[in-house]
């Protein structure tokens, strides 16, 4: 499968390459790369984006990598949720473009409780046949590791080291959560030889009076682990994708010291019942802790790197041969039930939703040649680390996966200091889009941000939102409080019909409507119905025919479950199994009253899918093979 393409790939690069090499002089024999990749992580939860009140989490590491890199404050993530952004930035490709726009997807689609409104459905991950970042430097001769979060697939076939990476280590770590009798007032690291999680004797940040040559840390199998890979690996070029559990709930920490020079810091009684932290702003001393915890681990990455001699580049340490690319996964996350996590003010909302709260990320680029210590407020997304790092490691690929990236190489801004970002043909980017069709109707929507203006369309209602960020390179309406739609027409025509042109070209699913929750709709008696439901089982062909006289279908697709193989305890019981559901293409006929489908051999259950010219969603009975 994709085993034969990758070795037909490395037969015919000659001929199906696209060298991105341009926009830099570099004497370094292949550079490492790191992609340091936080969860949750805030724009206002670190310490080198302070607006108005400071950030109150402390960030020793991150504001020392920031002296060595590029801050760009107007970086952004692919996706407001995990699994989208993190299969784009393994792939190059806008979550519109994979599928892949939501986490937990492989589902067959149904309605909210507490909506109208069916999201359409999604992949759970990367399947073999999408090209990774690991598997174009695994191509040019890179050692390639993943640590930490995958959350790119559950089955095995959609697993890391099926995407191009030598290593893997996957475990949460010291971000484990208690379980049982144990409990976050309770559950602290010792210095116990038998604590899985032991004390360092090592001292690190903070230092206080109490512990003035600093505090000890938790055993951590992440941190540990992207350590291992690093010295295991520094006699060849080596990518290095460390995707941290933290600072994902749940909010706990295992390090009783820092969680109580949180507590004193912020004026808190150290905590003695395990009940939400429901104070409202960065006041959760269990959040700062984690916080700390992930900067402590970036930390150690980069003392390592400090301290340790490249030996494929001769009087140079690994941190001046090391590309380094630190951000979030989607903007923070400030509340889970009723515990208050964070505060992504002044920006608006958070994880799950479009708003700059949700998609504008904390992100630092360094390495060699790059400028240190610069500020960049040029439109950056991590779908453009792909092409960039490419360029970096004068990497090249074949042609069919290098057109398709929805980033570009933002080569020139690195090195020359460039305030814009330009496409192979020399043009300057001049907006990002994001796609999200989920939620309620204040989440459901698609956002453009061009220039100054930031524009939403809600799916649900039609209706556009208009928002000016900056003006006259101030910040303007950051917070997103004042919808300016009305008083600028040709704003939001001009962005509309981008952003309309973008759901277009991309095809990007949007929300249905769910039959049994429009019963007062006069469209609901056109609804198509299903009359026959058939199975071939020579052929593995299953037919579909539709009542004549109603409504037209619009699309139409099917499902088919399909699930790692069965594996049994020793007393023969089956044990749980991971599956999925994968959309197949449904062929048309009889004047648009027939639909069929191939079943593959190893389909578990398959079920027809369909859209009416009123998008209301009609779904056949999902059946078992048999």
């Amino acid at each position: 499968m994709k085993h034969n393409k990758l070795i037909a790939a490395l037969v015919f690069l000659a001929f199906f390459s696209s060298n991105y090499s341009h926009g830099q002089e570099n004497d370094l024999i292949k550079p490492n790369i790191i992609i340091f990749y936080a969860d949750d992580l805030g724009w206002q939860d670190v310490q080198i984006n302070d607006l108005d009140e400071p950030c109150a989490w402390d960030t020793p590491n991150i504001k020392k990598l920031a002296e060595d890199a590029i801050n760009f404050t107007n970086g952004y993530s692919p996706a407001p949720t995990c699994a989208p952004s993190r299969c784009a930035i393994l792939t190059g490709l806008h979550p519109a473009k994979t599928g892949i726009t939501n986490v937990s997807g492989g589902k067959i689609p149904k309605a909210h409780r507490s909506s109208q409104y069916i999201s359409p459905y999604f992949p759970e991950g990367l399947m073999p046949e999408h090209f990774t970042i690991a598997e174009a430097l695994k191509m040019n001769g890179y050692k390639t590791g993943h640590v930490g979060k995958w959350h790119a697939g559950h089955l095995k076939i959609q697993s890391s080291t099926n995407q191009g990476f030598d290593f893997a280590h996957e475990s949460r770590g010291a971000h484990q959560g208690p379980k049982g009798k144990n409990n976050r007032t309770n559950f602290f690291a010792t210095h116990d030889e038998d604590d899985k999680y032991q004390l360092s004797e090592e001292k690190y940040f903070p230092f206080t009076k109490a512990s003035p040559n600093g505090i000890s840390y938790p055993k951590d199998a992440v941190t540990e682990n992207a350590l291992q890979f690093i010295k295991d690996n520094k006699e060849e070029p080596f990518f290095l994708y460390l995707a941290h559990w933290m600072v994902h709930y749940p909010i706990h920490t295992k390090n009783r010291e820092l969680l109580q020079y949180y507590c004193d810091k912020l004026g808190v009684d150290f905590p003695t019942e395990d009940v939400p932290m429901t104070s409202g702003g960065q006041t959760n001393p269990y959040f700062g802790a984690m916080v700390t915890t992930l900067d402590w681990s970036l930390g150690r990455v980069i003392d390592l790197l400090k301290t340790t001699d490249d030996p494929r580049n001769p009087g140079k340490k690994l941190y001046e041969t090391t590309y380094i690319f630190f951000s979030s996964d989607n903007g923070g996350a400030e509340q889970r039930k009723t515990e208050i996590m964070s505060d992504n003010a002044p920006l608006d909302k958070g994880k799950k939703y479009t708003e700059e709260g949700g998609i504008r990320v904390p992100m630092l680029i360094s390495g060699p040649n790059i400028s240190k210590g610069q500020t960049q407020d040029v439109l950056i997304n991590q779908l453009d680390y792909f092409p960039t790092i490419l360029n970096l490691t004068n990497s090249e690929i074949p042609s069919e996966y290098s057109a398709d990236f929805d980033g570009l190489d933002i080569s020139e801004v690195l090195f020359e200091g460039k305030s814009e970002v330009k496409d192979n043909d020399g043009k300057v980017r001049e907006d990002l889009w994001w796609h999200y069709p989920y939620g309620l109707e204040h989440q459901n929507q698609s956002a453009i941000r061009s220039g100054d203006y930031k524009l939403y369309k809600k799916f649900m209602t039609g209706e556009y939102l208009l928002y000016r960020l900056y003006k006259n390179g101030k910040r303007h309406d950051l917070e997103e409080q004042h919808n300016i739609a009305k008083d600028e027409p040709k704003i939001v025509k001009a962005l509309s019909e981008k952003l309309e042109q973008y759901i277009k070209d991309y095809d990007a699913k949007l929300p249905y409507k769910e039959p049994s929750k429009f019963k007062g709709d006069k469209n609901v008696a056109a609804i198509p119905v299903i009359t026959t439901n058939t199975f071939n089982a020579a052929s593995r062909k299953a037919t579909v025919q539709v009542e004549q006289g109603k409504s037209n279908v619009i699309e139409s697709y099917a499902l088919v479950k399909i699930s790692d193989p069965v594996k049994r305890t020793n007393k023969g019981k089956k044990k749980k199994v991971r599956s999925t559901y994968l959309k197949v293409p449904v062929n048309i006929s009889n004047n648009g009253l027939e639909f069929s489908y191939s079943v593959p051999e190893e389909a578990i259950e398959y079920g027809l899918i369909l859209i009416d010219e009123n998008r209301f969603m009609v779904k056949s009975e999902f059946q078992k093979v048999k």
